[in-house]
């Protein structure tokens, strides 16, 4: 019997959710490209290292304020209409964040 997929979900972001994002995201590929030509005119690894540590760091900001967003609309509105599994749900994306 085939698997019966899920359509995808999807979200509706106000203009300035959707700014502040992907400003984020802009900055992170900026940092990455950074580091691809650091490595390519052979840095030194510690200034190679201090750079990833920068794109972690923001790529963490960008999880948290993702996840705020998330908490505050789609989390509150499914525990509004009574969709517990939502909790199990946010409870298992804390988990990946947290490891």
């Amino acid at each position: 019997m085939p698997k019966k997929t899920q359509p995808p979900r999807t979200k509706e972001r106000d203009d300035e959710e959707y700014r502040r994002l992907m400003h984020r995201l802009n900055r992170i590929e900026g940092q990455v490209r950074g580091i691809k030509g650091m490595l390519e005119k052979s840095a030194y690894c510690v200034d190679i290292l201090t750079q990833s540590a920068a794109v972690s760091a923001a790529i963490n900001a960008f999880n948290r304020e993702l996840l705020a967003s998330h908490i505050r609309s789609c989390v509150a509105e499914d525990i509004r209409q009574g969709k517990d599994e939502t909790i199990d749900e946010l409870t298992a994306m804390l988990q990946k964040l947290m490891k």
